[in-house]
């Protein structure tokens, strides 16, 4: 139960606070009087004089900076206006923009929210997750900041991902925002313009690795399940060395999933699941080169062969019509120094000896894969700008007549191409989806809007499933299932163009979140980590714990 507050306290209270909205018998009774302008004004007043506020920025960066004080003064507001303008604030307060604050996070900081959690204060960590104030947090969203977006390492900036993804587990997803917190790990950072800034406000020092950062990570673990054992926890933003290892070492331990590895790997099996769906064809039917060979790379690549085995592939089949390159080239059996989890997507050396295109037998390049396997998708995670080439995308477009292209690199200033190449390159035949929105292309008379394939279709449903199904783990079972009802809602809409979007509109992911909770849920009681109760059941709960910004009376 929320503590009873009054005066100053309460208007500082971002959560209670009504603001102008306060009634004149409220203003009585909580001695608002006098701390208040007259005018006594509803919620859709407020929102919309703040989006005129909003709109009235001139950067984006200031409009995040203004939602972000917002969302600190008055949250009710803050997402009564995220919900009705999601399409247009989300590049605000997500990806990209957001990417952006979290690089000059030391520089607008403003007011705290949630927890940082400094190394040197690693004996302290029960206390400083008791100092949070919040007993019923359900969904908590954790980054060392170390590989954030495709910025790298911006230290205890990384909060800024922590809470712009809370916001839309919020706004997409219906958790309340009093349920909801976000957490950065300060270990230091090795980013050297952030050590040499006057303006840092992190732990001013190189980054702890080794036995010292697993012990702090396991003490964070430790006391969250201490003091909310049921919460769901998302690892955010950690580098590919340690966000692998820390989801093998967690995801039996607690309720817990890595975004970067598991969220993206969903999105992209949903709309990939969409698109073959687009063309009358099923996964098993296509083959797929993924170029990023990091986490999220080969995570994409698992529940691909996952779901083709669903669909009646056996496995090596399935393996065999994935092709994963990295920073050298293909994965291949010949390669050395590769990390643990890419041993999997390693081709046999038999299969790729005849290949001559490149200098060295040993180092395979995208072109050459795309010219001796002719794949029919093309996924990129790679964080490399330009990166499908005009010969790249040609090259697959002689061999197929609708590639799938999915430059997922977030924010925009990475995308391996841009959706208008695309269309150019492919005479308009590509079915493109990007990883941040993207405005309509115009190609050949006529508008091509362009989905994102962004993981914020899939998580904000994937917490509310797991808070309403009183889900004990995160199964990639479940994330699949996630991945179909996705799916499941695109091929819903009412499409005869078959070059629409492949996914529904942004504007639409509260209604995808509920369909992907349902699935989630279920999914969750099959799997035997939640207890059994009836569909009809698991849509009440759903619909009861679904929170709308607005007052109480």
């Amino acid at each position: 139960m929320s503590q009873v507050l009054s005066g100053r306290a309460l208007i500082d209270h971002p959560l209670q606070n009504k603001g102008t909205a306060f009634s004149e018998a409220e203003r009585a009774e909580h001695g608002l009087h006098g701390l208040l302008p007259w005018r006594v004004e509803t919620l859709e007043e407020q929102a919309a004089r703040c989006y005129d506020a909003f709109r009235s920025k001139s950067t984006d960066l200031e409009r995040h900076i203004y939602l972000r004080s917002l969302q600190d003064t008055n949250e009710t507001v803050f997402y009564r206006l995220l919900v009705d303008h999601l399409a247009e604030m989300l590049p605000i307060v997500y990806t990209p923009v957001v990417g952006d604050a979290c690089a000059q996070f030391s520089r607008i900081y403003r007011r705290p929210r949630g927890l940082f959690l400094a190394y040197p204060n690693r004996e302290r960590m029960d206390a400083m997750l008791a100092a949070a104030e919040l007993d019923e947090v359900e969904v908590i969203v954790v980054t060392d900041g170390e590989r954030t977006l495709g910025l790298g390492d911006l230290g205890v900036g990384g909060m800024g991902i922590s809470i712009g993804k809370l916001a839309l587990y919020v706004a997409g997803g219906g958790i309340h925002p009093a349920h909801s917190l976000p957490v950065v790990l300060d270990v230091g950072t090795d980013n050297e313009e952030l050590l040499a800034s006057p303006y840092y406000i992190g732990w001013r020092h190189k980054r702890v690795r080794g036995d010292a950062y697993t012990s702090f990570v396991d003490a964070f673990v430790a006391a969250a399940k201490r003091r909310w054992p049921a919460a769901l926890v998302q690892f955010e933003d950690f580098a590919i060395s340690n966000a692998g290892a820390l989801l093998e070492r967690y995801r039996n331990q607690l309720c817990m999933f890595n975004d970067d590895i598991q969220g993206t790997a969903a999105v992209a099996l949903g709309t990939l699941l969409a698109a073959a769906a687009r063309l009358g064809s099923s996964l098993a039917d296509h083959t797929i080169a993924v170029v990023g060979g990091g986490s999220a790379g080969c995570g994409i690549a698992s529940q691909i062969v996952a779901a083709m085995v669903e669909e009646g592939l056996d496995e090596a089949a399935a393996r065999a019509r994935i092709f994963v390159i990295d920073q050298r080239g293909l994965l291949h059996e010949g390669m050395q120094d590769l990390l643990g989890f890419q041993h999997r997507w390693r081709q046999p050396l038999e299969r790729v000896a005849a290949w001559r295109g490149s200098a060295s037998a040993f180092e395979i390049p995208l072109l050459d894969v795309i010219e001796q396997v002719h794949p029919t998708v093309l996924i990129g995670v790679s964080g490399q700008p330009g990166l499908f080439t005009e010969p790249v995308v040609r090259a697959m477009a002689r061999h197929t007549p609708r590639p799938i292209v999915l430059p997922l690199s977030n924010p925009t200033r990475r995308m391996e191409a841009a959706p208008s190449d695309l269309l150019h390159w492919t005479g308009g035949a590509a079915l493109v989806a990007t990883g941040s929105p993207i405005a309509p292309v115009s190609f050949d008379g006529r508008s091509v809007a362009i989905a994102q394939c962004n993981n914020a279709y899939i998580f904000p449903g994937l917490g509310l499933g797991v808070v309403a199904a009183r889900a004990e783990r995160v199964t990639d079972e479940m994330l699949r299932a996630a991945a179909r009802a996705l799916a499941a809602a695109a091929r819903a809409l009412p499409i005869g163009d078959t070059h629409a979007p492949l996914l529904p509109p942004i504007q639409a992911i509260r209604s995808v979140a509920r369909q992907i909770a349902l699935a989630v849920g279920l999914e969750a009681q099959r799997q035997g980590v939640a207890p059994p109760v009836s569909q009809p059941a698991l849509e009440r709960d759903i619909d009861r714990l679904f929170w709308e910004p607005h007052y109480p009376s």
